[in-house]
């Protein structure tokens, strides 16, 4: 079956094209052609990761790429295969029908309606009309294959199987082992297809063309000539076509696209709204902030497609196995044929090469090489529509063996959404000016606290200039004004610059924003975060996988500490910078237990990086972090993370079966064809049906709740 393996992988990008054709046919009203520029994207991305794999693989088998890999011998994007991408169903099944007609038209005439002419060079052109229209394309690529110097391809072993049942007249069996291996491809073809439909699906969410206010009134403009700062009006039931800010006091949006949350999200005038939301019933007006091509769903996109190639052990240990192990099969085919004449008295050279051809037959590995990535491929698919993004195929066999989970607390337990509860300045300082100055300087972070102190102090004072504005990671903002220090932070960056302060910090237990200025403490903030409302259920269903948890935060320990015991983790650290972090997490390591972390700041980057596994929160994350990340989690959920393990798990479990499925009953029916048991319609069961049952059992897993 390995002709299965090759078409199924280098056959991808058919189906695509085919499935967006009938797209086109069924929403022809309201759908237009995938748009060029992303087409380019696409087309862009293919080049660089062809040139990244430049290795070329001893067997046609070993090709478990989807969407790119030239490495087999011959061109997957030049050739024009017999089932072409822009044909309908029919067509692409028209070579099998023939063949198929004509194969039953001549077993009819063998068998049950015998006529006298069908006898002779009648028969054998007869039954080499058959063969021709599912035959050609591989005699083709086994001929290409050759020439580029991958002579033990899959082209080439079907060749010998089915032109040497020709030479010893088996002439329908030659016909329905070649039949059988192209409806087998076929059906692969469109199993890939569908794994890849969550995929493809990301691909049409933005609209080509989006209405621009000019002077008030709204004019159509390609979307990709957007320029930031533009101002678009979305009416009831558009699609937003790029990234930016709500002007309106509210909208009612759809973001199941991007997260897989089916219940509507409200957003209110300054939330950020990305392209793919669907607006609700209201005309809003959305601020630019983000150009087309640096769009979140085009970072979206950049990973899924880059996913696939980052391979699982499995896969790796399918695609060494198959160099190895298809050759020494030929050669073993070779000596099941020639060796026994040195033994046997009654040799007859057609029935030794006839169960040569048959064993020939039964060996290619295909039902393995197709289903292992499409088994992993499925599970990506099943994620990215559950809003889960993982990066390689690699990762899904890694979380299945997570040990350990350690969780930041802001943004990944709690809502990251915080609210001013109160301020404290001492009477020697100007409240007012000194929230300003605050106000201003935050302006400058991304972290939830600072929108949290703008949307309390109100607009930004532009009146007042900062000067050397400076990030200490896991303390605060420090800057200058007028030549006076200013700090904004926890009070651990207080007692880094030697500023004493007459308050306890932990006798206080909301999370607590220390001022100092002109190197005096000037007071402080309290602003408290709301937990989550699947943080408890999150704790729960890890536990339940066996799980262990910690929570780590550069917040107080007493806030810290608090939100763990309402959430049900019982190790909780606080008060902790990046690098503290960073060593818990390798204290883990040191017992050689798995661990992943879930963070969103980008002073999580670095622990992200280190961990077993990865993860990062996609709606809240920071860039840095959503960079660093294996698994994305779109909707900042908690609960996505015990969804993504058991995700991994059953993925896993699906490539397993598949795995001892293939080896189990290869090897019985290798054993029964070298002893002559078995004939050319149990080589087609042990390779054509094997192959079809695993990638049935594979693609189970889009059909799965989770």
């Amino acid at each position: 079956m390995c002709l299965s393996a090759f078409v199924a992988i280098n056959f991808t990008t058919n189906c695509l094209n085919l499935g967006h054709y009938f797209k086109q046919k069924f929403q022809a009203f309201k759908t237009r052609n995938l748009k060029p520029e992303t087409q380019k994207m696409i087309h862009q991305d293919k080049e660089v990761k062809t040139a990244k794999n430049k290795v070329k693989p001893s067997c046609c088998c070993s090709h478990d790429e989807p969407v790119h890999s030239e490495n087999n011998g011959h061109d997957h994007e030049g050739h024009d295969h017999e089932h072409s991408a822009n044909g309908s169903l029919f067509q692409l099944f028209l070579p099998s029908i023939i063949s198929f007609v004509l194969l039953l038209i001549g077993i009819g005439f063998d068998n049950y309606f015998p006529q006298e002419w069908f006898t002779g060079y009648v028969r054998i052109v007869w039954y080499a009309i058959a063969y021709l229209p599912v035959g050609i394309p591989v005699l083709r690529e086994a001929y290409e294959s050759i020439v580029k110097g991958d002579v033990f391809s899959e082209f080439f072993l079907m060749c010998i199987a089915t032109i040497g049942a020709f030479a010893i007249g088996e002439y329908p069996e030659g016909v329905a082992v070649m039949l059988f291996y192209t409806i087998g491809e076929t059906f692969q073809g469109m199993a890939v297809k569908r794994a890849k439909t969550s995929i493809k699906s990301l691909l049409d969410q933005r609209p080509d063309e989006v209405h621009v206010l000019e002077n008030n009134i709204a004019v159509k403009v390609k979307a990709k000539d957007v320029q930031i700062g533009a101002i678009i009006q979305l009416k009831a039931g558009e699609k937003l076509g790029l990234d930016g800010e709500l002007l309106s006091d509210s909208a009612f949006v759809n973001t199941a696209a991007l997260t897989g949350e089916s219940k509507p999200a409200t957003k209110k005038k300054g939330d950020t709204v990305l392209a793919g939301m669907i607006n609700g019933n209201t005309i809003v007006e959305v601020k630019v902030t983000t150009a087309y091509s640096d769009s979140k769903l085009s970072k979206i996109l950049e990973l899924v497609q880059n996913a696939t190639a980052k391979k699982a052990p499995a896969e790796l240990f399918i695609r060494k196995f198959a160099k190895i192990y298809t050759p020494i099969v030929v050669y073993l085919a070779i000596a099941i044929c020639l060796l026994p004449m040195l033994f046997v008295d009654n040799y007859v050279f057609t029935d030794w090469l006839y169960r040569a051809l048959v064993f020939l037959v039964i060996s290619c590995p295909c039902a393995l090489v197709i289903s292992i990535p499409l088994g992993y491929f499925g599970g990506i698919g099943a994620a990215s529509k559950n809003g889960i993004l993982f990066k390689g195929s690699n990762f899904l066999d890694s979380i299945s063996k997570i040990q350990n989970v350690v969780v930041d607390k802001t943004g990944t337990m709690t809502e990251g959404v915080f609210k001013v509860q109160e301020v404290i300045i001492k009477p020697e300082f100007n409240k007012d000016e000194i929230l300003k100055l605050v106000n201003v300087l935050e302006n400058k972070s991304s972290h939830p606290v600072a929108t949290a102190i703008h949307n309390h102090v109100g607009p930004i004072d532009s009146s007042i200039e900062l000067k050397d504005i400076e990030e200490i990671s896991g303390h605060g903002l420090k800057a200058t004004h007028n030549g006076k220090e200013l700090y904004v932070g926890n009070f651990k960056m207080l007692d880094k610059y030697s500023i004493s302060y007459d308050i306890d910090p932990s006798s206080i237990v909301y999370t607590t924003i220390a001022i100092a200025y002109e190197n005096k403490f000037a007071g402080y903030l309290t602003i408290a975060d709301e937990i989550k409302e699947d943080a408890k259920e999150t704790v729960s269903k890890l536990k339940s996988l066996g799980v262990k948890l910690t929570m780590l935060s550069g917040d107080k320990s007493n806030v810290v500490q608090f939100v763990a015991h309402k959430v049900g983790i019982a190790k909780a650290f606080g008060d902790l910078l990046p690098e503290d972090k960073v060593n818990k997490v390798n204290k883990i390591k040191d017992k050689n237990e798995t661990v992943a972390f879930v963070g969103d700041g980008v002073n999580d980057a670095p622990v992200i990086a280190l961990s077993t596994v990865g993860i990062a929160m996609g709606g809240l994350g920071s860039d840095a972090s959503i960079e660093t990340a294996d698994i994305v989690i779109q909707d900042d959920k908690p609960s996505k993370i015990a969804m993504a393990i058991n995700i991994g798990k059953q993925t896993k479990k699906i490539v397993w079966q598949n795995i001892t499925l293939a080896f189990a009953v290869k090897a019985f029916v290798l054993i029964l064809g070298a002893g002559g048991l078995a004939t050319m319609w149990e080589a087609v069961f042990a390779d054509v049906g094997v192959a079809l049952l695993a990638i049935l059992n594979a693609v189970r897993i889009q059909r799965m709740k989770f």
